[in-house]
């Protein structure tokens, strides 16, 4: 018997996850995401066009249950040009958490970081959505104009956690995807209990999270 594509992928994984990569161009979102699925750097990358796309299957251990889950991660990377910006919208409303970028040796890339925001609060599914923010480039150290103080102090007012890496070294990125990812799946399953509650019986986590909202 044929099984179409999606019954295929729920064999392997317990969740299907969309992630968006937001931020000024040249950031470095896009080397950001292939040091994340391909574990290298490449630095012949041009600027993104419209939209790009990577994925990656992983097995995620919750931080708080301890529970172990298979997960499908689609790592969606966005141009950050102001032509673009109507295109990327569109993305948002399926995505369940954004990863905002800047780059720590552009003053710019950081100030425009509330208009990220704003822009990802007025489009996403839900009024508090998972985001991570993540200053790149943490390897140039000299070159910074952004300090940590004030990057932190910036998370903080936002109301979204905060955390240094580098696409050219590989430093502190996995660990930048996978606190989404476990901030994601605490909401998601979180939504799955309550609704095995309201229910009274048991349904498959696949069902119930594209059924329900995961605000």
């Amino acid at each position: 018997m044929i099984t179409s594509a999606h019954e295929q992928l729920r064999h392997d994984h317990d969740y299907l996850v969309k992630f968006l990569a937001l931020g000024n161009s040249g950031v470095g979102k896009t080397s950001l995401l292939y040091q994340f699925t391909e574990g290298c750097f490449n630095s012949q990358f041009t600027s993104t066009v419209g939209i790009d796309f990577k994925e990656k299957r992983l097995v995620h251990r919750c931080s708080v249950t301890g529970r172990e889950q298979g997960v499908h991660l689609q790592l969606w990377d966005t141009a950050g040009q102001e032509k673009f910006r109507s295109l990327t919208t569109a993305f948002y409303r399926n995505t369940m958490g954004f990863i905002l970028v800047f780059d720590l040796t552009n003053e710019q890339s950081f100030l425009d970081i509330r208009s990220w925001m704003e822009q990802l609060r007025t489009h996403a599914y839900c009024e508090s959505p998972d985001i991570i923010l993540v200053g790149n480039k943490v390897d140039l150290t000299e070159q910074h104009v952004v300090s940590e103080a004030r990057a932190r102090d910036a998370a903080f007012k936002l109301g979204v956690p905060y955390m240094e890496a580098s696409a050219a070294t590989g430093f502190n990125v996995t660990a930048c995807v996978l606190a989404l990812v476990d901030a994601v799946l605490l909401r998601m399953n979180r939504v799955v209990d309550d609704t095995r509650l309201t229910l009274g019986k048991t349904v498959s986590p696949d069902d119930e999270v594209t059924s329900v909202c995961v605000c």
